[in-house]
């Protein structure tokens, strides 16, 4: 049946775009709607490189750059960035620490990890710990851009087939088994009401809320907004954690 809900538009923790003001901290009310980014990465080529690269975009304004974990949080207070681009290896505070604290601000911004392997089992730390997903670094420049717009907008850069590969890979090398975990899971996703165990369910199994949308007969906007309740009722940052939580209670593969 239709969902009688119809909410113009969805709040809260799942939307979190806004224009900036590329000379400091982001102005959410002015007319040009600029993605503001802070890159860290201890090479300095690196740096340059995603410098160049993305002042080529419009849209996309670097507002600076950190060589360490432990620069980072200085950086965004003075700049609020809508997203930090990452490194995970660093040499005194890795990108995994830096992520951590970042998520855990009131405001946080947006993070897009760097790595060199994306069967990294460091990214699924990364991700669980709060960042909407993840790039090569050999990744196209204008795929490198297109990631930074989507996580911006607050939508996974992340592809479902790539989230279960690295899920797989690490829960393969873990001995001590799903069972704990799962347990874990099921009773945090029993908290949801009905509607809300559909939608974290589609989310799970990578739908776009479009196609979630489509498949529980709601309009967008609500199923944006059954989205923002799932993160606020389970206190989780965004869609790829929904995603991961499903897993880890086994329900990735069960239809809603």
């Amino acid at each position: 049946m239709p969902d009688p809900t119809d909410p113009a538009d969805a709040p809260g923790r799942a939307d979190p775009t806004g224009p900036a003001d590329p000379t400091g901290p982001a102005d959410r009310t002015g007319p040009a709607a600029r993605v503001t980014v802070l890159l860290v990465d201890d090479d300095p080529l690196v740096r340059a490189g995603l410098r160049l690269m993305l002042g080529g975009a419009d849209d996309i304004a670097v507002v600076g750059e950190a060589a360490d974990g432990s620069e980072v949080a200085a950086l965004v207070a003075a700049h609020a960035p809508d997203v930090v681009l990452m490194d995970i290896r660093m040499p005194r505070l890795d990108g995994l620490a830096a992520t951590e604290a970042l998520r855990r601000r009131a405001e946080p911004p947006e993070v897009l990890v760097l790595t060199t392997f994306h069967t990294d089992e460091h990214v699924l730390r990364a991700l669980r710990a709060g960042a909407a997903g993840f790039v090569l670094k050999d990744t196209p420049p204008r795929e490198i851009v297109a990631a930074v717009r989507k996580v911006a907008a607050g939508e996974p850069a992340l592809s479902p087939a790539v989230l279960q590969q690295l899920i797989a890979q690490v829960s393969a090398a873990d001995p001590k088994g799903p069972g704990q975990a799962a347990d874990r899971a099921r009773s945090r996703l029993a908290v949801l009401g009905e509607r809300e165990r559909e939608v974290a369910l589609a989310v799970g199994r990578g739908r776009s809320n479009a196609e979630i949308a489509a498949e529980l007969y709601m309009s967008v906007p609500t199923v944006k907004t059954h989205v923002s309740r799932i993160l606020t009722k389970l206190d989780l940052n965004n869609r790829v954690q929904i995603a991961l939580l499903v897993h880890d209670a086994g329900e990735s593969d069960r239809e809603s």
